[in-house]
């Protein structure tokens, strides 16, 4: 497979003569504020990596306080160095302010590089809404039953002992059914219906609710 073609990007080009001259004239300041030797070449490394630090981050993380912050130190004592640098200072006699930031910026670069690498971001995470869950099964009263009528009492006569009439059933009301029971009951049957296309019968809505056999005769004959 042949490789691809090497090609020149200009966007790149522009860049890396840019960085060039940036790199330059950070090393002419940092030379004429007294930071001779290796010294001053150290200066634009980490003006340049602080730049690109918080750049990466701000990319990464999205918006965040401490990243636009240092991003604009790096930014300023960047702009600051080719600013100085084109005739406004004289570089033989470097104002002692000059001369007191350029030693300082060590110590602030540390700092600086420290906690955009440590720091986590202070951005606010985004709300995630809250997703409904299933309602819980209502609590079935317990059914309550009509007290058992008195057995009536045989009448003795004169001539001979009439049988005692057999007790009546005892009669069981209907229980009552809460409204939030029914309605979900009535949700219930709807969903077995659109999925088997079947009305749901009285066995499966009392699987489905979790309630005795009369209640859920009872809820069934409120759904019909």
């Amino acid at each position: 497979m042949a490789r691809p073609a090497l090609r020149i990007d200009a966007v790149l080009v522009q860049a890396v003569i840019a960085g060039a001259l940036s790199f330059a004239h950070l090393h002419d300041l940092a030379a004429a504020a007294g930071q001779d030797g290796w010294k001053a070449w150290a200066y634009p490394i980490s003006v340049d990596l602080l730049l690109v630090a918080s750049w990466r981050r701000l990319r990464s993380e999205g918006p965040s306080r401490l990243a636009w912050c240092w991003f604009v130190i790096a930014l300023v004592a960047s702009l600051g160095a080719n600013v100085a640098t084109a005739g406004l200072l004289d570089l033989q006699q470097v104002p002692a302010w000059l001369r007191i930031l350029v030693a300082a910026w060590p110590a602030l670069a540390f700092m600086g590089g420290t906690l955009l690498a440590h720091s986590t971001a202070d951005h606010p995470a985004p709300e995630v809404p809250a997703t409904p869950s299933d309602p819980e099964p209502v609590a079935s009263p317990e059914p309550v039953a009509s007290p058992e009528p008195e057995a009536i009492p045989a009448a003795v006569t004169d001539a001979e002992e009439t049988p005692a009439l057999p007790a009546a059933k005892p009669v069981t009301a209907a229980p009552a059914v809460p409204a939030a029971l029914v309605d979900h009951a009535r949700k219930v049957a709807d969903d077995h219906h659109a999925r088997t296309g079947s009305p749901i019968d009285t066995d499966t809505l009392r699987a489905r609710l979790g309630v005795p056999p009369q209640l859920a005769q009872a809820i069934a004959a409120q759904l019909t």
